[in-house]
């Protein structure tokens, strides 16, 4: 068995999804691995991975306002030290995923057609996340 690990940089631009799909279906054709498995692990506490619906972008938009509602931002938390939207992107983090295991079948992330892979990013302003992609297969 193969073991291979690479750091994917998003530059995300506030609050959205940011489709990664497509970068880590190349790390894994370079890998040359065509079965094992894909895992993902986003090195942060105010942004997410999620696999989600990659054709209509109103499941997205649905989404965001969904978790906007059921977390707003506000005055109300006692952490508030980087801004107001700070303490609702660590708690949307904590309702999310940070990681995310996708198999790896001839040489394809098995995802199905409607799946995309995406970086969450929960606060208002722009940051460099990073994505830890681990692959271990043959």
């Amino acid at each position: 068995m193969t073991h291979r690990q690479h750091v994917l940089t998003v530059s995300t631009t506030g609050k959205a999804f940011h489709n990664i799909s497509a970068q880590v279906q190349a790390l894994v054709t370079s890998s040359g691995m065509t079965t094992g498995l894909c895992t993902l692990f986003i090195r942060h506490t105010s942004a997410s991975l999620v696999i989600q619906e990659n054709a209509d972008p109103d499941v997205l938009k649905d989404l965001e306002t969904f978790l906007a509602q059921l977390v707003p931002e506000g005055s109300h938390y006692r952490h508030s030290t980087e801004g107001l939207d700070d303490m609702p992107a660590h708690i949307r983090t904590a309702l999310t995923h940070t990681s995310e295991y996708i198999p790896i079948c001839e040489g394809q992330l098995a995802m199905g057609t409607w799946q995309g892979i995406y970086v969450w990013e929960h606060r208002q302003r722009g940051s460099n996340r990073e994505v830890i992609v681990h692959l271990s297969g043959q």
